[in-house]
């Protein structure tokens, strides 16, 4: 099971994913109860039902998804989880960016997959302000070394809105 690192602390996650078997539709899929955070193809197929049935929703998207999709739904999302298949793809990065800057997403943006204790860093300055780690990675550990690759940056970031040069001046 992940770890969860939660706005700079170990959390508890209450958030369970939704995933479809094999063979299972979206549309045919059974709904859990409690804190779900739904597959994008399910929030497609069945989003007046999930609207409805569901006080806090969750997000699902693969770097394949494109953010643009859902704009006119963030106002529903609780947490929106990002996902890294792969610690080389960086795709999520700039849903990321594009959530936190263009279309003013408050909520919790998580990032889930394959994420590790080196990505933190910079997880953090595009926005994303949960982490669940993956499985078998030390969230104590990547507490104390994640956040602290660098002790200030030159490009501006959601987190910085001015450059290095214009704080120096």
């Amino acid at each position: 099971m992940a770890q969860l690192i939660k706005n700079n602390a170990v959390a508890v996650d209450t958030w369970k994913t939704l995933e479809l078997a094999e063979g299972e539709t979206p549309e045919a899929v059974a709904l859990p109860e409690g804190d779900i955070i739904f597959p994008f193809a399910v929030w497609q197929a069945r989003k007046a039902e999930i609207i409805s049935r569901y006080k806090r929703i969750g997000l699902l998207l693969q770097p394949d998804e494109p953010v643009e999709e859902i704009a006119v739904d963030l106002d529903y999302f609780i947490v929106v989880a990002l996902n890294f298949p792969k610690f080389v793809d960086g795709r999520a990065y700039s849903s990321a960016s594009l959530l936190r800057q263009r279309y003013h997403y408050q909520g919790e943006l998580r990032a889930v997959g394959d994420v590790l204790h080196d990505q933190l860093f910079f997880m953090q300055r595009v926005g994303f302000d949960s982490y669940a780690l993956k499985d078998g990675k030390n969230a104590v550990y990547a507490l104390e070394a994640g956040f602290s690759s660098f002790s200030d940056s030159y490009q501006t970031s959601t987190s910085q809105a001015q450059p290095h040069f214009r704080r120096r001046a």
